[in-house]
């Protein structure tokens, strides 16, 4: 369960008050699968960084039930100066699940090969992506935040990726961003659209979509 308790954010930009998020009050319900809308810049990511308890709101607050996943879709929760390996096993301890189970786990999906005893500095975007995705569906968490990530690698990587992503949701929740609408439709019940510091709750998700296209439009 997520409950946003009189949620704002907002940001100077260029000696401008940019409101992102306005007086939120809203549960979402816990097991669900939502799709989070909006145009570029509407403050998807700031939600869910709000959401991970990785960026402060301006007022309110965010209570959360049940083990929440960082923003899943780069490699902000990593050390870049420890290997792939030691960021699992920090995480793996962080989380309380067994280390040795998570690395096996990490190096089979990620397929990284020798950089996962190499400094993260030394990875490409991608491989940083490979890995945080592999140990965040190695972590039986409640709820997961995911941003764009299923769209890293070739096509047998996504199909697998997918696969993962799919089962986890069997037994969780999810909140994700993401610019495929045929993504959304496969993976999300549900649908949150964020227009104008605003977030609409959908029950639906077709009917969310078909909501944010005639905004777009």
């Amino acid at each position: 369960m997520i409950h946003f308790e009189n949620l704002s954010k907002g940001f100077w930009v260029r000696g401008e008050y940019r409101q992102v998020i306005s007086n939120l009050s809203m549960s979402l319900p816990p097991g669900k699968a939502f799709g989070l809308l909006g145009h570029n810049g509407a403050g998807k990511s700031t939600l869910l960084q709000m959401i991970a308890g990785t960026m402060q709101p301006s007022s309110g607050r965010v209570v959360r039930e049940g083990r929440m996943s960082w923003p899943i879709g780069g490699a902000n929760s990593f050390h870049r100066d420890l290997t792939g390996l030691q960021n699992t096993r920090f995480l793996a301890r962080t989380y309380g699940v067994d280390s040795d189970e998570l690395v096996d786990f990490v190096q089979d999906f990620a397929e990284i090969g020798r950089h996962f005893d190499m400094p993260l500095r030394s990875y490409s975007s991608g491989m940083r992506s490979r890995l945080a995705f592999g140990v965040a569906m190695g972590i039986p968490f409640d709820s997961y935040l995911i941003d764009e990530v299923t769209a890293v690698g070739d096509a047998r990587f996504k199909r697998k990726s997918r696969a993962v992503f799919q089962a986890r949701m069997a037994g969780a929740g999810a909140i994700m961003v993401s610019h495929s609408m045929s993504e959304m439709r496969n993976f999300c019940e549900s649908g949150l659209l964020l227009n104008a510091g605003r977030l609409e709750y959908h029950e639906d998700i077709h009917t969310a979509i078909a909501r944010h296209e005639a905004l777009m439009a």
